[in-house]
């Protein structure tokens, strides 16, 4: 089903594209109209090659346009840029154009390292993003980042495993009721169900949460609670179920990450994956030839609400040129570099036209109709107006997860761990 040239060509399409649209901007972020020459810094964490050439594409086509704004693409690392970033504030070495995750600027948002760039950003790209979107970005009437892409998580299946079980995924929805049948379905015979990589589980659970009206945190910044009652155990709870009631899940999956499970999905060892919808593109690339795959419909508990947590381009609040810096995120925010960047990375772009660019490529072939679905009830999540989340994710949640996953804790002590261990952490 996922044929490689097909995704490439898609790809190469939208590329090409946003190099036809490379002169559209009449300003071309020229600023004040200065004559003065600047060469601005551009941490990209892109890391999939499709999208790192996309990305290189969109700079090259703005330095040819704008010889007085010059773009240097440097190459960061999701891995380690909140830290980088915390040291660069600190030491006023921060890049000109940050890219990051809205989870991830909400502290430096409170703690003012982020410049507002709402004077910046033409009507048109403040009119392309929805207002949930931008509430992700955005305090006190403020805009301290551009949304680009967004992520959700999907049910991906082998095709073939798929019919010899006699399941049928249609639909605009996937119960998680469903989701657990069908995976006791096709668990037999040494092989699972489901493989679920959560060896990072924490952003799984807060955004599958809102599935069950997950809330995790009532306030903002400093001030929130942690709030842990059935909704947010909900699915932990149901993912603890499928691996040691239903035995449906393969635990060992559980302490994998999102990539180490995808051996095993092609040699079908697992009947369906759960995973980020930008791992289409490594499936794309990597799936053993005649492998038949596809994208069912997005999970759905009480809705198919997911956080929106976007991609994000910012200018630190003691740039040198703010207003420059500003000017190329408008241009990078076009729909047809969205379109590029998003196809590449097989994430979803935050404007509809850069969706819409994206359907037409591909025809909503390979998983794409589904993709795309499951972007449009996105919204901001409690834990994105959070100051200290990160810290609460990676110090009490994440090991809390695991310990739970991995079957020696109950749900309550679960529960109590979350909430006390926010305690810990917002001094």
């Amino acid at each position: 089903m996922k044929k490689v040239l097909t995704a490439l060509l898609a790809a190469g399409a939208l590329v090409t594209l946003a190099a036809c649209g490379g002169n559209s901007n009449d300003s071309n972020g020229s600023g004040s109209g200065s004559n003065e020459k600047v060469t601005l810094k551009f941490q990209s964490l892109a890391f999939q090659k499709t999208t790192v050439a996309a990305t290189k594409k969109i700079v090259a086509d703005w330095n040819a346009a704008n010889p007085n704004i010059q773009v240097e693409y440097v190459q960061g690392s999701w891995d380690s840029v909140h830290d980088q970033l915390v040291t660069q504030f600190q030491g006023g070495t921060a890049p000109d154009i940050i890219h990051d995750e809205s989870a991830d600027i909400t502290g430096f948002i409170n703690q003012g390292y982020l410049a507002d760039i709402s004077k910046y950003l033409s009507q048109e790209t403040k009119d392309a993003v929805s207002q949930g979107v931008w509430d992700t970005v955005s305090k006190d009437g403020k805009v301290y980042a551009a949304p680009t892409l967004l992520q959700s998580y999907v049910v991906f299946a082998n095709s073939n495993l798929l019919k010899q079980a006699g399941i049928t995924a249609t639909g605009d929805s996937l119960s998680w009721d469903d989701l657990a049948a069908d995976a006791k379905k096709l668990t037999a015979a040494g092989k699972y169900g489901l493989g679920w990589g959560l060896k990072s589980p924490t952003a799984t659970m807060l955004n599958l949460g809102l599935n069950f009206d997950a809330k995790f945190f009532d306030g903002t910044g400093q001030d929130a609670k942690a709030t842990i009652g059935d909704a947010e155990l909900e699915v932990p709870k149901r993912i603890h179920a499928m691996a040691y009631t239903d035995k449906s899940i393969d635990p060992t999956s559980l302490t994998q990450s999102g990539s180490d499970v995808l051996p095993g999905f092609y040699a079908g060892k697992y009947g369906m994956i759960v995973a980020g919808n930008y791992v289409a593109q490594q499936i794309a690339e990597e799936a053993p030839k005649g492998f038949q795959w596809e994208v069912l419909p997005p999970l759905k508990g009480t809705s198919s609400k997911q956080a929106a947590n976007p991609q994000t381009l910012s200018v630190p609040a003691e740039g040198k040129h703010i207003e420059q810096s500003a000017k190329f995120i408008d241009y990078f925010m076009k729909a047809e570099n969205l379109a590029a960047v998003g196809q590449g990375d097989w994430l979803i772009p935050t404007t509809q036209g850069a969706r819409d660019a994206i359907q037409k490529a591909t025809g909503g072939k390979n998983g794409w109709q589904q993709t795309l679905a499951s972007g449009t009830e996105l919204t901001k999540a409690p834990f994105q107006s959070v100051q200290n989340y990160p810290k609460w994710k990676d110090q009490i949640a994440t090991p809390a997860f695991q310990e739970f996953l991995a079957n020696k804790t109950d749900a309550a002590a679960l529960g109590k761990k979350l909430s006390d261990g926010w305690g810990q952490v917002n001094q």
